[in-house]
């Protein structure tokens, strides 16, 4: 006989599920699994919206300013402050 394959423990589970958990359970538990998918499908595209919203914003006649600029600028302040 021998020890239960993964299909046998698959089919007992749902049995007691259905039996333990009545009929309504499943067909919810799905609905919310659903609905959790969708939840996090709109999240995302939210997202996405946001960041192309942010690069769509960004000045473009404003410099960017680069590794060698910006310790240009660091190197000016220290400079400064040393005398």
């Amino acid at each position: 006989m021998g020890t239960f394959s993964i299909w046998h423990w698959l089919i007992v589970l749902a049995v007691v599920l259905v039996l333990f958990g009545g009929g309504g359970k499943i067909p919810k538990l799905m609905r919310d699994m659903g609905q959790g998918i969708n939840a996090f499908k709109k999240g995302l595209k939210e997202e996405d919206k946001d960041k192309a919203k942010g690069k769509a914003d960004a000045d473009p006649h404003k410099p960017i300013e680069n590794e060698s600029t910006a310790s240009a600028r660091v190197e000016e302040k220290d400079k400064a402050a040393n005398g």
